[in-house]
């Protein structure tokens, strides 16, 4: 009896024992029975559209976070290391609110906010220098002042002698001209600045400037001309940037012409080319910067010929694999061509895979890319 009481004691201790063995051993082998569900979304079925009640305003429903659209043709190439690069959702927010940037002899102001409400601030900003506001246009977009001659702190900011003179018979007289238009980028606005004189404007009466001078009227700044507008710029930048908390929106400037800049142009949901209505110069800037933020290489470039060799390869393609442990990482190649034509008003920008490429990019989505990144 004594035996077989001990036995039974240890069978019922058996299960325990094999049951903490199975946990020691799952423990051991890692997370290898755990289902790797990372890339499951890409054969995932589209749900069904959001249902809304007869009475519900359908426009104030939209995506919070919209997912860019994949044509079903190409789902065969969604695999986890070859998942495209998304838009970044944070392109409406600059790494910087005011950026003075400059090309081709031109200088603005890049402002992530849309032009009804930069316009209040900068009518507040020509008045607190006491430049004031003679003449505007909300829909063209041009402010411009009141003779500068006449305010020291006008005279400081333009860089006119400290002492003023008799404008009528001896000194230039001297206006500033402010243009804010919608930027190249989605919600962004960019303002222009630039002084202008009787010495380069000539009209008749005493009365100069009489009405609001025409934003074309001027062209090839010289340098010390592109320095102050630098200056007042970034000048016009910090007064923004300090009045950020007491914003407010102009229902006149909220008319001004503000349609897109950069437009994509498909055929049979697949991308033909890029519609740019800009000057050439700015055109090529924004492909650059473009093609430099969606990390594509670019192999080779001629801006008076209008083309860009990039490397748009996916990164499987691009990996040498196992011989990797043996050579350094691959240099860029020459995969896809980017050209960029003039027409009238606008450019043209368009892509072609090289005749040698075998791989799975198409030109159209270098150009959806691209697109994502201009605008």
């Amino acid at each position: 009896m004594p035996v077989l009481s001990g036995t039974r004691k240890f069978d019922a201790f058996r299960p325990i024992a094999i049951a903490s063995g199975l946990l020691l051993a799952v423990a051991a082998s890692g997370c290898s029975f755990v289902e790797d569900r990372s890339a499951r979304y890409v054969d995932a079925k589209e749900g069904d559209a959001l249902s809304l009640p007869e009475t519900a305003d359908s426009s104030r429903f939209n995506q919070v976070m919209p997912v860019r659209e994949i044509n079903p043709a190409d789902a065969s190439k969604m695999y986890s290391s070859d998942i495209p690069r998304p838009p970044d959702m944070t392109s409406e927010i600059l790494e910087e609110n005011y950026v003075v940037e400059e090309l081709d002899g031109r200088i603005w102001l890049l402002v992530n906010d849309v032009p009804g409400r930069i316009w209040p601030a900068v009518t507040a900003y020509m008045n607190e220098q006491g430049l004031g506001v003679a003449h505007d246009n909300p829909q063209l977009g041009l402010l411009q002042s009141e003779l500068a001659n006449f305010s020291m702190r006008a005279r400081e900011l333009l860089e006119l002698s400290n002492a003023p003179s008799d404008v009528t018979t001896a000194e230039p007289k001297v206006v500033l001209q402010m243009r804010v238009a919608p930027g190249v980028r989605r919600k962004t606005t960019e303002i222009q600045v630039r002084r202008l004189s009787s010495d380069n404007l000539t009209e008749e009466g005493a009365s100069w400037p009489s009405e609001l001078i025409s934003w074309r009227g001027i062209t090839d700044p010289s340098a010390e001309e592109l320095a102050l507008q630098k200056r007042v710029l970034a000048d016009l930048g910090e007064f923004l940037k300090a009045r950020e908390e007491s914003k407010s929106f102009s229902r006149a400037a909220s008319g001004m012409v503000s349609k897109p800049l950069v437009k994509l142009v498909s055929e049979d949901d697949t991308a033909q080319a890029i519609r740019m209505e800009l000057d050439y110069g700015r055109s090529w800037a924004e492909v650059n910067r473009a093609l430099t933020e969606s990390d594509i290489a670019i192999v080779d470039l001629n801006r008076s010929e209008g083309w860009l060799f990039v490397d748009f390869r996916t990164a499987d393609e691009r990996d040498p694999g196992w011989f990797s442990w043996f050579s350094d990482k691959e240099a860029a190649r020459h995969t896809h061509t980017v050209n960029l034509t003039r027409h009238d008003g606008f450019v043209s920008v368009t892509a072609e895979a090289v005749q040698d490429y075998n791989g799975t990019q198409r030109a159209g989505d270098l150009l959806a890319q691209l697109f994502d990144y201009l605008y």
